[in-house]
């Protein structure tokens, strides 16, 4: 198994790589399309499809307080 890395991207999702298992509350795992090679994990809390992010992030202004 290769290394996972979570990325904390600047007003936006983390970026996840590396073969991971992701589990609901009650352990089920959940189906997750590596693809790309990354997944994307919603941190605003607004996506439609969580826990993965499907862009929301952008429409309703979120921001991580990063700024400066």
């Amino acid at each position: 198994m290769g290394e996972v890395v979570i990325q904390v991207r600047r007003n936006g999702p983390y970026r996840v790589t590396g073969e991971v298992r992701l589990v609901d509350l009650e352990g089920n795992e959940i189906p997750i399309d590596t693809g790309e090679g990354s997944i994307f994990l919603c941190r605003c809390g607004q996506s439609r499809g969580k826990p993965f992010c499907d862009g929301t992030h952008k429409r309703c202004g979120w921001a991580d307080g990063t700024e400066t």
